[in-house]
């Protein structure tokens, strides 16, 4: 069974910890990076964030492998977070 909202937190992690990626996340969505907790609490947060990974293959896959989770997964917490908006 796939934590989804544990996937989306580690993912959101993963991008925090890489100032490159970081800096791409905050362009692309707008978030400055002081307003991010503020964000995280809006319904459809994580999906983004999860989107924001998919829609890169190379992020996928160093995503994967520094966290352990298989690649699958991630759609699949996406799907399974943006079915409970």
């Amino acid at each position: 069974m796939v934590d989804a909202d544990q996937i989306a937190i580690d993912a959101l992690g993963f991008i925090a910890s890489d100032p490159d990626l970081m800096k791409r996340f905050l362009d692309l969505t707008g978030i400055e990076a002081d307003g991010i907790r503020e964000a995280a609490a809006a319904p459809g947060f994580f999906v983004g964030v999860l989107d924001f990974l998919l829609a890169n293959e190379n992020d996928v896959v160093s995503f994967g492998q520094a966290s352990g989770v298989p690649i699958g997964s991630l759609q699949a917490a996406r799907d399974k977070l943006d079915a409970g908006r």
